[in-house]
């Protein structure tokens, strides 16, 4: 994984982010973000990670998995009721249940069943078309984009922003694509870099910087030497 001593140094604003990725990376290390065996998978996974907590989306893979259905064609033939079954523990799952069977009939008919052919697109073209499925918005396309695709799309999220404009970097009313470009714009255009730097972003917002946040020990406030980090 990317390491921030070897990137680039350029404005103010990339040197922030780049400060405060280093910070992230020296204290958890590499996330090894996305989990999944296939490529189909991580599109199921992004699907199913929409207002859930990813313990429960695991749980669900699981079920999809010993089913012997986490292909796009056993999918695709399975019945509504027996996917909702399968898909339960992740929540709202009779809304995942359309929104997956929206995704494999969409790759059915448009792409002959062949998810490879579908994501080896130019990337403003696979987006355009993932956004056109029902139940895709924004963040699960950008998620498919990088994980599935990778390509060089930041994904970001509620943690993002919070993050982000707790230490006064975006407002906090920034919109999805004003805070994506805080990214896109300020760091190099790197599947990798961009794939661990969400993944820590994740993994700190869960850990310390939470609705109620854990300042007083958060590594974004102090770094392993005890000094503030100067993000």
């Amino acid at each position: 994984m990317p390491r921030p001593p070897s990137l680039p140094r350029g404005g103010p604003l990339r040197r922030r982010l780049l400060r405060l990725y280093d910070v992230l990376y020296r204290r958890f290390g590499p996330q090894n973000w996305w989990p999944a065996r296939s490529t189909f998978e991580v599109v199921v996974g992004a699907i199913l990670t929409q207002s859930a907590a990813w313990v429960n989306v695991e749980r669900a893979i699981r079920r999809l998995r010993e089913a012997g259905v986490l292909q796009p064609a056993a999918l695709h033939t399975l019945s509504p009721q027996r996917l909702a079954t399968l898909v339960r523990p992740s929540g709202f799952f009779r809304v995942k249940t359309k929104r997956l069977r929206a995704f494999v009939r969409h790759l059915a008919r448009r792409h002959g069943g062949d998810l490879r052919r579908l994501l080896l697109q130019p990337a403003s073209a696979l987006r355009a078309e993932l956004l056109a499925i029902p139940g895709i918005g924004p963040e699960t396309a950008d998620s498919i984009l990088l994980y599935a695709a990778g390509r060089p799309v930041f994904v970001v999220d509620a943690y993002t922003r919070r993050i982000l404009s707790r230490h006064r970097i975006v407002p906090p009313d920034v919109d999805y694509a004003g805070l994506q470009a805080v990214f896109m714009d300020n760091l190099p255009r790197d599947p990798a870099l961009f794939n661990e730097y969400h993944a820590l972003l994740v993994r700190v917002a869960k850990e310390y910087c939470r609705s109620q946040p854990r300042c007083e020990v958060c590594p974004l406030r102090f770094d392993l030497r005890g000094h503030p980090p100067r993000l």
